[in-house]
């Protein structure tokens, strides 16, 4: 089981990967500081596998498995509305709700294993500038 939940963030990921074109990525006006497609895949792989971990060091009560598959949900949804659906506000609103799920997963996986905390900061940071990218795009565009 430990195996599986190590790897599900990523292979669910890749799932969603393969099934969105993102390719349109590189046709949409980009914000300053915008990284090329070929760096998406490489950081999400190594976010999903540090979500994997870090949950993995978690007790995996029921508020921790609720907020880890949740913020993962509309992880994935977010990709469905900002590129599937073009739906790039709807897409912005998503993805600050997406933050303020991780930042409660942080602090819930903090209190339980500092660790498992302290392993998704790069996450949030990463969100964080996915915003900054997504809100640029939408004004660009």
């Amino acid at each position: 089981m430990k195996i599986i939940s190590l790897f599900l963030p990523l292979i669910l990921g890749t799932i969603v990967g393969l099934i969105i074109n993102s390719s349109e990525y590189i046709s949409l006006n980009q914000p300053p500081l915008a990284p090329p497609s070929i760096l998406f895949p490489i950081i999400w792989s190594i976010l999903y596998l540090l979500m994997g971990i870090s949950y993995n060091l978690t007790s995996k009560t029921k508020d921790i498995k609720f907020i880890y598959y949740l913020q993962l949900i509309f992880n994935y949804l977010w990709n469905f509305i900002f590129f599937a659906f073009e739906m790039r506000f709807l897409a912005i609103i998503w993805i600050i709700i997406l933050i303020f799920l991780v930042i409660i997963m942080i602090i819930r996986f903090y209190k339980d294993n500092k660790l498992s905390g302290y392993l998704q900061i790069p996450y949030l940071i990463w969100l964080l500038f996915a915003l900054y990218l997504s809100i640029g795009i939408y004004i660009l565009n």
